[in-house]
């Protein structure tokens, strides 16, 4: 009796222990534990090297060693057989050895001074695709409507192949309720008709561990009625295989498959449970699927292959019983009955056994809760030894599936197998019993800020690990009592809960943990803000078209907080008008437009939550009076009635519309056990309705309100109704946003987004959290999180795939099982540079750099891309010293890319290196590209000495850039007019000058008036005469010759031109014709028959002036010279 009074007190504290179970941060001794192993049944490419996993993580890190079919496999000595350092994981080449010599059943072991660890067994086998026996089928030759089957038999594969059906073309053949494909991979026909007749039907067998595809030869199928095998029979008796002579009449369907009227069937707990019924029959049957002893579970059940297979999912023990499969057609029915036992290989009850971590002198447990079909075997070893023969202790007790260890002392840290078994399979857990003295710490980051809206659930963190374990206590502000009252609740993981916090809740908190080894304090900080709200909501406008309108939005927000105001158009960004005007509190539209006719939104943001309002803007024509409508009265006399566990339905009596029909109702609620003082939406019904039939959550204390919504807007919320509460129940949901991350580059951080109080159903919320690696056939990891929304996984291994899980739970049950999520670990930084990388010139100022791309499992991240250093050695003569760097990222996994903007006649030097989100990986080796010689730069000065009547001297500096070697230098000149700036306008000869010229125009134009009255003529001949002088013509720059000089005023034509052969004259825009003095058009003849037309040239007098100049193009030497005189 004193014994099991012992036992309970001893349970209890192993309760506590259990519940609270922590990681060991890795710096502190502990055993092994196995964090990564390959699949139990591991199939492997024989195409590839072999890798077995096997990894483990304590302190001191473990050494790995390994067993291959039951003895010591010695890894040392085996050329083939490499182990990965700081791990257990193999690597096998198969390049010089069959695979088949290592296949095999491995295990892994980790050990330190602490403990041992193992590996499940590691079944490894090669997968085969082996080829089709090669066969030589018959034609087929069958009477139309009688049943067949095309036998397919693929060859046996590992694993089993995937079996398809398709032509000639590598099209799939149609299947249908008559021509389906069977479990096994025939393909049955209830009945056959003439376009069943092809050359063409060919089983395709897929391999899906190495892709690869075989094929069975054609099968030829010729569908005749029953005179055209008459006629043909002889000609195919010889070779092709004969069904059905007799006439074939329509009939009552039997089965194909299975046969006879019943047959049984076993499948594991967990599996996917398949079972078929192929009739024939004419008119084809229709099958239908029955469960005898009970219903078919809706959810996992689904009818495949045109209803002939049914298919559950995730078979449990209540699938088990009698099915019933019927074919029925117009002329009758068939039954077969299915038996279905279930059994289950060991699966663990809650979790597998998890780590104890126990101070000297204290007490705890491990148990091993498992169930299968047929009930398991529990086996226990110690560091991978029997229990059995293992060093007594007397502190450990072993009853059945638990382990009960009384006043641990130090020296008994060890790691305990735990292996559950059956005929079905097996399940092995490694647990370790660390005994440790550790003081207290506390791992919430110190001074951390929690910002809370008011109203809202505040909970502080104060994570911590101790041995014996730390009792938490927190303290706020001047430490005058401990936090364990309302509004306050300690969590067993130490979180601080304010269910709903208030102003008065701000303030500095104080972690406390404590062990008999010491005491660490924590501090963080709350701040409760205050929520955001409208005060003045915008209204319901109506505007004649051409108005203006305006909508308020006034928002009162806590003055800590940054605000963000945005307007929404139907849900929509705003149009880019400028007549829209966006002020701090209100939206502005002017000149309105049918356009602008919508629903309005204003919505504040700040960084912790939000608010919003809506109304409507109707545009009515200018000619059309504004109608004024006012809101409807709020509904009264709410009644609950029809109260069930998760539903009641309201009613109420609406109120006055004012004269525009109420539109909808909208039914709010407030959960005074959760969110007391605030209103959320419920539903909405049509306005013609004045009854709603409410869904509800389990465990919420609802009190209801009705508004009613017409043209004008919503009405006052009517007075609310009487509180109903609901029972608590499981969970109907689970966390959404579930994602896994890593910060580190051994860890990997799972996160979701916590459940609501309403979607809690219950009191007690906690999550359920597992993961396990991806492509890796292991169990699932688990752990219970409370009152946070992630979990960090330590020691996990650099940036690999992870499937993640996350299941609500709370003091009623669990929520349904969770969707895999993915997520990786963290990165790491890359481990390896690019290779191969060299340099292709393109010019002198462009090079294109190569490089091969480093191997996704060293870069141990999300690739980004690519930097390439390069920098400029010398440029060969010119400042050899000087050195200049420059950085390309090339994002992405480019192998190559361009370095402009070089500079010519260079010698670059260069590397590259890959990075990741991390950082950077080593550089590659240095190597070097050299520029071809380009353009050279200009001369950095240019001087004029030594000028003389004849000549002058011209120095230059070199060019700052050479780009190449100096060959020479090219000089090109010009003459240039000189000038000097003096005031002529007060000279007394200038004066004279410009008289004499105004007097000589005045005589011209005189002559002109009076040759123009007089109607002289011009005969053509003299005007020719007048051009035959000829004259130098001015030459190209090209020709390094210059133009001749001449009078910048007097822009006269150049001699030398003539007129063309048929008489007319072309117009130059120095021209001076007659024309230019108001006479008539272009070649026309006077009364007297002479021509008059038009001319190029000057008067004679300027003829004769211009006959004296010199026609030697001058010199630039002495165009210099004469210009020089004038300065």
């Amino acid at each position: 009796m004193e014994w099991r009074r012992m036992d309970v007190g001893v349970l209890l504290l192993f309760l506590v222990h259990l519940a609270t179970a922590l990681e060991v941060p890795l710096d502190l001794p502990q055993p092994p534990t196995i964090t990564y192993q390959s699949p139990k049944d591991y199939i492997v490419d024989p195409r590839e090297n072999i890798i077995i996993h096997c990894e483990a993580k304590g302190k001191p890190h473990p050494s790995f060693s390994w067993t291959r079919n039951g003895t010591h496999f010695d890894v040392e000595n085996d050329p083939n057989v490499d182990m990965k350092p700081q791990s257990g994981t193999l690597v096998v080449d198969i390049s010089r050895e069959r695979v088949e010599h290592y296949e095999g059943v491995y295990q892994c072991t980790a050990r330190n001074k602490h403990g041992t660890a193992v590996s499940h067994n590691i079944v490894v086998r090669q997968s085969r695709s082996p080829l089709w026996s090669k066969e030589k089928i018959k034609p087929i030759v069958v009477q139309e409507g009688v049943s067949l089957v095309l036998p397919c038999r693929p060859p046996a594969g590992l694993p089993p192949p995937i079996i398809f059906w398709m032509d000639n073309n590598f099209q799939k053949l149609p299947q249908s309720k008559r021509v389906s494909q069977s479990l096994n991979g025939d393909l049955y026909f209830s009945n056959v008709r003439r376009e069943d007749t092809r050359n063409d039907y060919i089983c395709y067998a897929r391999f899906p561990h190495t892709q690869t595809i075989q094929q069975k030869q054609p099968i030829t199928v010729r569908v005749l009625n029953l005179d055209e095998i008459n006629d043909t029979m002889a000609a195919f008796y010889n070779d092709t295989d004969l069904f059905s002579e007799a006439p074939v009449d329509d009939r009552r369907p039997t089965f194909l498959i299975p046969s006879g009227s019943s047959s049984s069937k076993m499948v594991l707990r967990g599996d996917k449970l398949e079972m078929e019924c192929i009739a024939e029959g004419l008119p084809t049957p229709h099958i239908s699927w029955t469960k005898i002893s009970g219903d078919l579970p809706s959810k996992r059940t689904s009818f495949l292959n045109y209803n002939k297979t049914l298919h559950i999912e995730d078979v449990s023990a209540s699938d088990e019983g009698d099915y019933r499969c019927t074919a029925k057609n117009q002329f009758g029915s068939v039954h077969h009955t299915i038996h279905v036992m279930v059994k289950a290989a060991p699966y663990w009850i809650d979790v597998p056994p998890r780590n104890l971590v126990l101070a000297p002198g204290e007490s705890g447990r491990l148990s091993c809760l498992a169930s299968g079909t047929p009930k398991p075997t529990i086996t226990w070893a110690m560091n991978g030894i029997s229990i059995e023969n293992s060093p007594k202790d007397l502190s450990r007790k072993v009853e059945d599936d638990i382990i009960i260890f009384t006043d641990v002392q130090p020296g008994s840290s060890a790691v305990y197998q735990c292996n559950i078994s059956n005929e079905y399979g097996y399940v092995l857990s490694n647990a370790f019993v660390n005994v440790l003295s550790e003081p207290p710490r506390v791992l919430t980051p110190p001074n951390k800020v929690y910002q809370i809206i008011k109203n809202h659930q505040a909970l502080l963190d104060c994570s911590s690990f101790g041995s014996p374990m730390p009792k938490i206590t927190w303290f706020k502000d001047s430490r005058s009592s401990i936090l364990q009252e309302d509004p306050y609740i300690l969590h067993d993981n130490g979180t601080l809960e304010i269910r709903v916090a208030q102003a008065q809740h701000n303030g500095k908190y104080t972690c406390v943990a404590t062990n008999s080894l010491g005491i660490y304090e924590n501090h963080v900080y709350l701040e409760v803000k205050e929520p955001t709200r409208i005060l003045k909501q915008p209204e319901y406008k109506e505007v004649q078209r051409g108005r203006s309108v305006v909508f308020e939005c006034t928002v009162k927000h806590d003055p800590s907080l940054i605000p963000t105001m945005t307007w929404l158009k139907d849900d929509g960004e705003l149009p880019d008008d400028e007549r829209l005007i966006v002020d701090s509190d209100s939206l502005t539209i002017t000149d309105v437009t049918e356009d602008d006719a919508g629903v309005y939104t204003c919505i504040m943001n700040t960084t912790l939550d939000h608010d919003s309002a809506t109304a409507k803007l109707t545009v009515v024509e200018a000619t059309t009076p504004a109608v004024v409508y006012e809101r409807p009265d709020p509904p009264t006399d709410l009644e609950l009635t029809d109260q069930k566990k998760r539903s009641v339905q309201l009613t109420w009596t609406p109120g006055d519309e004012h004269n525009s029909p109420v539109q909808k109702f909208l039914i709010q609620y407030e959960d005074s056990l959760h969110h007391r003082g605030h209103w959320h939406n419920l539903t909405e019904v049509p306005g013609t309705k004045t009854t709603a039939h409410l869904k509800l959550s389990p465990h919420v204390h609802y009190t209801f309100r009705v508004l009613a919504l017409n043209a004008v807007g919503f009405s006052n919320p009517s007075r609310p109704s009487r509180m109903y509460k609901t029972e608590p129940a499981a969970p109907d949901e689970n966390p959404t946003g579930v994602q896994g991350f890593g910060t580190e580059h051994n860890n990997l951080v799972i996160s979701w987004k916590p459940l609501t109080n309403l979607q809690s159903n219950g009191p007690g919320l906690h999550y359920r959290v597992m993961w396990r690696q991806k492509k890796v056939e292991s169990e699932w990891n688990t752990v219970t999180v409370s009152n946070n929304s992630k979990f960090v996984v330590s020691g996990t291994p650099t940036f690999v795939p992870y499937e993640i899980k996350v299941r609500a739970v709370n003091d009623h049950g669990a929520g349904p099982d969770p969707a895999i999520a993915h997520g990786y670990s963290g990165e790491d930084l890359p481990v390896a540079a690019p290779e191969n990388v060299h340099a292709v010139v393109r010019n002198s100022t462009l090079v294109e750099v190569f490089w091969d791309p480093v191997p996704a499992h060293l870069i141990r991240g999300n690739i980004k891309g690519y930097k390439v250093s390069y920098w400029r050695k010398h440029h060969y003569k010119h400042n050899p010293d000087h050195m200049e760097q420059d950085i390309l990222v090339f994002s992405g996994n480019h192998t190559q890319g361009m370095l402009p903007g070089l500079h010519p006649f260079s010698l670059y030097l260069f590397n590259v290196r890959v990075y990741n989100g991390k950082g950077e990986g080593p550089r590659s080796v240095t190597q070097q590209f050299k520029t071809p010689e380009g353009v050279p730069g200009s001369p950095t000065s240019l001087i004029v000495t030594n000028s003389n009547l004849d000549s002058l001297t011209l120095e230059w500096s070199p060019p700052h850039d050479h780009n190449g070697h100096i060959t020479g230098y090219t000089l090109k000149y010009q003459p240039a007019v000189a000038s000097r700036q003096v005031d002529i306008a007060t000279q007394g000869w200038f004066i004279g000058l410009m008289c004499a010229i105004a007097l000589l125009i005045l005589i011209l134009l005189i002559i002109c008036f009076i040759q123009r009255n007089k109607g002289g003529k011009y005969p053509v001949k003299e005007k020719e005469d007048a051009h035959t002088d000829p004259e130098f013509q001015p030459m190209k720059d090209d020709d390094c010759t210059f133009v001749e000089y001449s009078d910048n005023e007097d822009h006269k034509p150049l001699k030398g031109s003539r007129s063309p052969s048929n008489g007319t004259v072309k117009r130059d825009d120095s021209d001076d014709s007659l024309v230019d003095y108001g006479e008539g058009g272009d070649g026309q003849f006077n009364e007297d028959g002479s021509f008059i037309g038009q001319y190029s040239g000057k008067s004679a007098s300027r003829d004769t002036a211009e006959g004296h100049e010199s026609s030697e193009a001058p010199s630039p030497i002495k165009a210099m010279n004469s210009l020089n005189s004038f300065v």
